[in-house]
């Protein structure tokens, strides 16, 4: 009898595995040097943020510190025992997917914004989202833990993550091994030049009848347009031009003149 065993796209047959185990498949996957095997990933939960769209997202965490996030478990992994231990630290790492971008595929090189989209570098050598795993991680800080009405939840901030982005895992951020000071950082060994912030008379009456429902708006606006969220090809063009976003369910209307960020209004969508 012959015996065909699916392992993603690899198709093993052979009549000597009819009563092999998953550690027999395994071994034999790694004694033909097979490297095409695939790996089924549960996400654990998914976060909800501020960013309803990928445009003006920061491109690193911890950049717009005001931004927080609520992690909802999902039923296999909502048990308190699960974080059990997590308030000692005060930052954590987040694995997560790259859910919106991973249908488009990747390419060997890509073009980073850090070096103006003009220039090439191989994937592994950026943290573009286009990759050939989709799997992006960011430290956040650590703000609570919360079980409510039966739901585990966590939130932390200083997140750069999309809404709805499914959590793959979560490891305390440990200063002693993940802090490098001397380490290089190649074409980002230095934080960006941040861009000034004013808000118009009427941005600023919108702001203050938003207040209330969003205590940290003016900050959080202030944080991600200093960031300059735009392109890097209208960096340096379109001076008249109106930009948009959405943080929450509020579209915030900018423009940039002599690279000052002028916030014009803020409306509910």
């Amino acid at each position: 009898m012959l015996v065909l065993i699916n392992l993603g796209p690899l198709y093993i047959l052979n009549k000597r595995l009819v009563s092999a185990t998953i550690q027999t498949v395994h071994t034999y996957l790694v004694a033909t040097n097979y490297s095409f095997m695939t790996i089924n990933i549960q996400p654990i939960g998914k976060i909800h943020t501020p960013y309803k769209e990928k445009f003006a997202i920061p491109r690193q965490p911890g950049l717009a510190k005001s931004a927080e996030g609520k992690i909802i478990f999902f039923e296999e992994f909502n048990d308190p025992n699960y974080l059990r231990g997590i308030e000692q630290f005060s930052h954590l790492w987040l694995l997560f997917h790259f859910h919106q971008t991973a249908e488009k595929g990747h390419s060997p090189l890509v073009r980073p914004p850090r070096l103006g989209g003009n220039q090439k570098l191989g994937v592994f050598a950026t943290r573009s989202p286009f990759r050939p795993n989709g799997i992006g991680m960011s430290v956040v800080e650590f703000v609570a833990v919360s079980y409510q009405n039966k739901q585990l939840s966590l939130t932390v901030k200083g997140i750069d993550l999309l809404d709805a982005t499914p959590i793959l895992d979560i490891k305390p951020y440990v200063p002693y091994v993940d802090s490098l000071p001397l380490a290089s950082g190649g074409m980002a060994q230095h934080s960006p030049e941040l861009m000034a912030v004013t808000f118009t008379e009427q941005a600023n009456r919108q702001l203050n009848q938003l207040e209330q429902r969003y205590p940290a708006l003016a900050s959080l606006i202030r944080e991600v347009l200093s960031q300059d969220p735009r392109p890097a090809y209208h960096q340096d063009a379109h001076p008249s031009k109106t930009y948009g976003m959405t943080l929450f369910d509020l579209n915030i209307q900018w423009q940039v003149i002599k690279r000052q960020n002028i916030v014009l209004t803020i409306h509910s969508n």
